[in-house]
């Protein structure tokens, strides 16, 4: 990454999981495992990829149990650090703890839900605005206000006008919108995003990839079934110095180190066959 600025990861994980109870036993709904792995486990082994400053894990539903198990952890060398909230405060509300406490910019994401994000631009790009991912709306057609969307002219955020996009859960926003959080029980869906698109003060973000959230038994299974899968890909693993670049003794100059023939073509190969790619070498 060419630039990088000061992002912050919020992590939404008070939520109650009243819909999917049977599954829960007694723990809160981000603790619920996927194939063995915790799903808020799962979003931390995902965004913890890029280079966030921090992480903060808003809870509140038996949230002991998370406190427990992330606080003052590390995911790829970025700290965790998790609040709990006493009562139920809103989406927005919660985020009042971090008012004081965080100090960049900041990604806020549910924690129930995983969509597969590109998200380099955030860190290389000069922000100037709130941004709203958007994913298509197939299922979700209660909410009117953010299932009935469209992206305008300059990335705006439009809302009906046959809109048939839909918040994913996922936000950026500049530190600057806690001007807007006045209360401690406060909604994002219901009272910021609303004045935020009203105002053309956010953007959006069309996403067409993968996308689940696991709020319903319906959901939960479907991720039970494909997200393992989703995440799971072949690898290839490829020494340095003599595989894929010719080996003159001790190759430690940047005009010493030449790409062996073909060796540009099989990795374009081995990425668009969805591989991943580990370049594995003993050199200092």
């Amino acid at each position: 990454m060419k630039k990088k600025n000061k992002i912050d990861l919020v992590i939404l994980a008070g939520g109650k999981g009243s819909r999917i109870k049977r599954f829960l036993d007694g723990n809160p709904k981000p603790l619920l495992k996927i194939n063995r792995i915790p799903f808020l486990q799962i979003l931390i082994n995902e965004y913890a990829k890029y280079p966030f400053e921090s992480i903060y894990i808003l809870a509140g539903f038996r949230g002991n149990l998370i406190y427990k198990k992330f606080n003052n952890q590390f995911a790829n060398f970025i700290k965790i650090k998790c609040f709990i909230e006493r009562k139920s405060l809103g989406t927005a509300g919660a985020l009042r703890v971090l008012r004081k406490r965080i100090k960049n910019d900041f990604l806020v994401v549910n924690g129930d839900s995983y969509i597969d994000l590109k998200l380099h631009n955030i860190f290389n790009k000069n922000n100037k605005r709130h941004k709203i991912f958007l994913i298509n709306n197939k299922t979700y057609k209660s909410n009117k206000m953010l299932s009935n969307l469209s992206i305008g002219s300059k990335k705006n955020v439009k809302c009906g006008n046959n809109g048939n996009l839909m918040n994913a859960g996922v936000y950026f926003f500049k530190k600057k919108i806690f001007n807007l959080i006045k209360n401690n029980s406060f909604s994002l869906e219901e009272e910021i995003l609303p004045k935020l698109i009203k105002r053309n003060k956010i953007e959006g973000e069309f996403n067409n990839k993968y996308f689940i959230d696991i709020g319903t038994e319906k959901n939960l299974l479907f991720a039970r079934k494909t997200l393992n899968k989703y995440l799971t890909r072949p690898a290839a693993f490829l020494d340095r110095d003599g595989v894929i670049n010719y080996d003159y003794g001790y190759v430690y100059k940047y005009k010493d180190f030449k790409l062996r023939n073909g060796v540009i073509k099989s990795l374009k190969l081995l990425r668009n066959k969805n591989f991943y790619i580990f370049i594995i070498t003993n050199q200092a």
